[in-house]
Formats: C-alpha cells, structure tokens, sequence
C-alpha cells in the first residue's frame, strides 16, 4: 500500500527504484513537516499520523534527490503510483493511471472525507498534482488489460490495499468486527462503517475497501515486524535452518523463560510509534537457550497485536461501542497453532481461522466478483466465510494481564533514551 514508484509517462520506465513501505530515509522530512505543526491537521484530513512509512514522504524524496525528476514532475512527464497503480498502467500498455480509494488513504495526501487528493497536504508536501493518479471506488471498473499480454482484453474490477482487502476478504463488512494479519509485519483492522472515529490511543484511521462512492473507514494498527522476526531468527541469528522450524523449537520448552524480545528493528509502529526505538532481548540468565529466545520471538507477534487489539477496543468503547468480541486472523503466520492460542490467551476473546487465510486474495477477489456480476451483493459474500479452527482462552485474566504488563516494561526499556 505505500510501497512508491515514480515513472516516466512516455517510456514507463521507473526513475528510481521503488521505495518499499518499511524504508526509513523519508524519517528527516517528517520531523520537519511535525516541527511547523502538520500533525494535528494530517490526521485530521488523512486519518494518519506523520509518519517515513506513508508514501507522500517517499515520493517527496524522490522528487528531491533524483536528479532531474522535480522538473520532469513538473512539465507533468512523470506519474506516481503506489504498486497498483504501476500494475495497471503496464496491465493496459500505459492506457490508465489509476488507483482506489484504500491505497489512495495511504498517502498522507488524501483526504479520507471528500475521497479526492487534498490541495493543501498536496501544496505543503511541495508535490505536483499532476503526478497523482485518478481515483476510483475499490470494487469498480478500473481499465481492460491490453489483449496482446493475456490474448484478451480482461476487466480490472477489483483493486484494494493488501490489509483492506484482507478485511474484505474476512467478510468483515460491519462496524465492530476485526481482523489481523500475520504476515511480514502484522495489521489489525478494525470495521467502524461510514463513521470517521478519531483514535485516542494512538492509532489511524484509514479507508475500507468502498463498493461504491459512499466513504467507508477501518481503524488500523500496523506492527513493523512481525513474521519478520522469525526470518532474523533464521537469517540473522541462525537459529533455524527453515521457517516452519520456529513452531517444534518453541515448543520444546514450556514458556520463554522469563525472556522478552521486542523486535524493534525499524522502530515501533502503532500504538508506540517511535521510530528510534530499537530492538531488545531482556530477560536473560545462564539457563536461557535458543529455544527459549524462539518463544519469546513468536510471542512478541502476539504481544504487539494484543497491544493494538487492546488500544483499539478503548476507542470502541469511548466512541460508544462494544469491545472487539473476536479476532479473525489470516496471513501465513496464522498457521502457527502455537501463536495463535498464545494471542487468545492474551486477549481473552476467541481467535478464528478462516478455512482460506489467503485472505487478500480473496477479497481481492470478491471486490472484482461484485463489480463484474459474479456476486450479487456482501451478504452472499458473509455466507462463504468458513471458519476452519476457533481457539478459545485458556490463560486466567490476572496471567494474561501480568503478562502484558510485562511487555509493555520492555517495550519502555527498548524506547528508553
């Protein structure tokens, strides 16, 4: 979703290689853009705090630091695009520059209430406007891919951002119903239906995959590192040999011994945001193994997402609603049995797994099955949701808390300065 590309309209050649959503560099102008007092106004518009991993940032340096490429933007030669919008343009042979509202959201160049890019972010970003991309509903005919690449011309009728389009893909179409996603980092989402509801505990506010053009909001909580840290326990540390191996090698002991790891390899996302903060290993002793700082790396993807579960059900509440009741999950770390039961115990409420966690795909799916006539409308769509396992609590309350709080001491310890 804010993975950028800047391309050159007439060859299509990217200018620059893409700058992927985890990338730091753009860190320096967003203390900028927070020192002449743009945060309250950004969330206000954009729903999102000030941030290097929103793509406005990245495009700005992109226009600042390739030579040339701010004139170019300017004579209206190059497009901007998150990677959909580069999919299409090549998909149609350069016919569409165009994007959805979900990825559109993630700009910090949208405004989330009129659906249209925002003169005035556009104007203090210092971004032309003729580089943004038009756009359209998530579920919505976008373009027809150019015949000679598939032997067809094929309709493009559904497009959304990878954690909307999960959500769309959980049938999570109602205010109050949540999903996670485990994958490389993990995001929970929240549905809260046509209601733009501020976050107070630090979390944003983004568009839900829209089938139409009536504005549809999600609360959103992203964890930088998630599956992540089971690749530095394989590539980095050299814990593992494979991936699938972290599951056998935390469970041969019972818990992570006192240790807790707090995998802030490229800052804290929500609900912390600290991009300074890095990682830490805390409780070690003489009988700690690598089995132990397995666990304590498979459970810290727990920790962080009960973090954001937990701050997000505050602002249900305080917005007049009910805590979330149950989390759905997908992604490939939702596999895990063993995460999956140790983030139920931590938040007390029943995690689901779908009978497809590729849910992305799938709502992906769904979003093009609408526009095109394949599905007739969501409530059809509710009734192929399957639930494949459901894991209920089994860790007592006053555990489950005392658990937490120590997360958030070493979360305190990896943001100290």
């Amino acid at each position: 979703r804010e993975t950028t590309v800047l391309w050159n309209r007439t060859t299509g050649q990217p200018v620059h290689h893409a700058i992927v959503w985890q990338d730091r560099r753009a860190e320096p102008l967003c203390a900028q853009l927070r020192e002449q007092g743009l945060s309250d106004t950004i969330r206000e518009k954009t729903g999102l705090v000030i941030d290097a991993y929103f793509s406005g940032t990245k495009l700005r340096w992109l226009l600042d630091n390739v030579p040339g490429a701010r004139a170019q933007a300017e004579r209206g030669e190059l497009a901007f695009g998150t990677v959909d919008s580069w999919l299409m343009w090549q998909l149609t042979g350069g016919k569409v520059h165009v994007t959805d509202v979900s990825n559109a959201s993630r700009t910090m160049l949208f405004n989330v209430h009129t659906n249209d890019w925002d003169a005035d972010l556009l104007k203090a970003l210092d971004i032309p406007a003729a580089l943004m991309p038009k756009v359209q509903p998530s579920s919505s005919h976008f373009a027809d891919t150019d015949a000679a690449l598939l032997g067809h011309a094929l309709p493009i009728g559904g497009v959304a951002g990878d954690q909307q389009s999960a959500l769309f893909g959980q049938a999570c179409f109602e205010a109050g119903m949540a999903k996670n996603t485990y994958g490389t980092g993990c995001f929970l989402l929240m549905h809260t239906g046509g209601a733009f509801q501020p976050s107070h505990n630090g979390l944003l506010v983004t568009s839900a995959a829209q089938v139409d053009a009536t504005p549809q909001y999600a609360m959103e909580g992203s964890v930088f590192v998630g599956g992540a840290v089971v690749q530095w326990l394989r590539d980095g540390l050299k814990a593992i040999k494979g991936s699938a191996e972290v599951q056998s090698l935390a469970e041969s002991v019972p818990d992570a011994g006192g240790v807790m790891m707090v995998p802030a390899f490229t800052g804290l996302g929500a609900p912390y945001w600290d991009a300074d903060a890095r990682g830490t290993i805390t409780g070690l002793t003489r009988g700690t193994t690598v089995a132990h700082i397995a666990r304590a790396a498979l459970e810290s993807i727990a920790y962080q997402s009960a973090a954001l579960l937990q701050a997000m059900s505050r602002d249900a509440v305080a917005a007049g609603g009910k805590p979330v009741a149950e989390l759905r999950v997908d992604g490939g770390a939702s596999v895990n049995d063993l995460l999956m039961q140790f983030q139920a115990d931590l938040l007390g409420i029943p995690v689901v797994r779908p009978e497809v966690v590729e849910t992305t795909a799938l709502g992906a799916a769904y979003l093009a099955g609408l526009s095109t006539g394949v599905y007739t409308d969501a409530r059809q769509l509710s009734k192929l949701w399957k639930v494949e396992r459901r894991f209920m609590p089994t860790m007592g309350r006053a555990q489950a808390e005392e658990s937490m709080a120590r997360w958030e001491r070493a979360v305190r310890q990896a943001t100290a300065t």
